[in-house]
């Protein structure tokens, strides 16, 4: 935590979780930019994404709002391995790079790892931002948080739907 990268101070935090799925059923919903107000109640709107999914290239917005602010984030994907690995880059109020790996661990099981090197920005607003995410547990607890809501997520569609 508090690594520097080019000069600028970034805060790192990874989280693990094992999932009763396999891949590629966890990646349908992990890879789904749209569930991201399922995970995280501070998204408001995700606008953007192709109908056919994500590719590497892809770009789209979401809204986030802390404490009263509300900003509009930026997204791309900068590479893509489906259904193994995600690198998207984020860029408004926070600039992150949020890195998804799923990996197999046996029959019809998937450890899902996520990182997010990120750091806020926009002056005194950004510091608000920083605080509120701080007040709700701070940057590991939210992200441990958005991985268990992944987890249920993909865990009850398996249950709606055993076949697949």
């Amino acid at each position: 935590m508090g690594q520097r990268y080019g000069g600028r101070a970034v805060t790192r935090v990874r989280t693990t979780v094992e999932v009763e799925a396999p891949p590629e059923r966890v990646w349908r919903v992990v890879a789904d930019p749209q569930n991201l107000p399922r995970w995280d109640r501070h998204i408001a709107d995700v606008r953007g994404v192709p109908p056919e999914g994500i590719a590497a290239g892809t770009e789209y917005e979401t809204d986030v709002q802390l404490a009263g602010i509300r900003s509009t984030v930026r997204a791309r994907v900068e590479e893509l391995d489906r259904p193994h690995f995600a690198r998207i880059r984020l860029d408004g109020l926070v600039d992150a790079v949020v890195t998804t790996h799923l990996t197999p661990v046996g029959e019809g099981r998937t450890r899902l790892d996520q990182e997010v090197d990120f750091r806020f920005r926009g002056g005194p607003v950004g510091r608000m931002a920083a605080r509120a995410l701080k007040m709700t547990g701070g940057p590991s607890l939210a992200l441990r948080r958005g991985v268990l809501a992944q987890k249920r997520q993909v865990e009850a569609e398996g249950a709606e739907d055993p076949g697949s």
